[in-house]
């Protein structure tokens, strides 16, 4: 794979995740809604500033967490920053990342991995990992970018290899300039 695309967005381009045309293109309610309840645990693996980590922490509401997790913490501080003082304080839990490891020991219903599994260099590891961590009967949401980024046959990849983890591969919702699939732990 070309190193180029596999490179992690960085913390100065974080206002890029996190602003009012992305909320009108891809908003994180009418995306998660069918797949999150009140009281679940939910991973938000690659959270960047905490476009989705947000709106995910009103989801869950007060019995619910969302774990929000990334390798930067800059971006972690981002978010903090963003609910600092606010009832979504309480059900968010921070977890920083390495390069290989997700450092998430708790099972979680239900993981968001937006547009960034194709920045994973070791994607076997990677949902080894998930698959730890997820409850039997959750799901994942894979989303990743069409848009000069990640081909058909390159998402096809790396849906056989969540297959080859024990997942089953579900079509996901309709995302704009993006691929998508559930995954379902069996």
């Amino acid at each position: 794979m070309d190193s180029k695309r596999n490179r992690v967005c960085p913390v100065e381009r974080a206002r890029s995740l996190d602003n009012r045309i992305r909320l009108w293109l891809q908003n994180p309610r009418k995306i998660l809604s069918p797949y999150i309840r009140e009281g679940m645990i939910v991973l938000d693996v690659g959270c960047g500033p905490g476009f989705f980590s947000v709106e995910i922490a009103r989801m869950v509401g007060p019995d619910g967490v969302v774990i929000s997790a990334d390798l930067q913490e800059g971006m972690l501080e981002k978010l903090r920053r963003k609910i600092e003082g606010t009832e979504l304080e309480r059900r968010t839990r921070f977890v920083k990342c390495d390069e290989d490891r997700i450092n998430v020991k708790e099972k979680v219903d239900f993981i968001l991995a937006f547009y960034m599994v194709h920045e994973v260099p070791d994607r076997n590891s990677f949902f080894a990992q998930l698959k730890e961590v997820l409850k039997d009967g959750g799901q994942i949401l894979l989303i990743e970018p069409k848009l000069f980024h990640v081909s058909e046959k390159e998402f096809k990849l790396t849906t056989d290899i969540a297959g080859r983890h024990g997942f089953t591969i579900h079509q996901g919702p309709k995302v704009l300039f993006s691929r998508t699939a559930v995954l379902k732990s069996r």
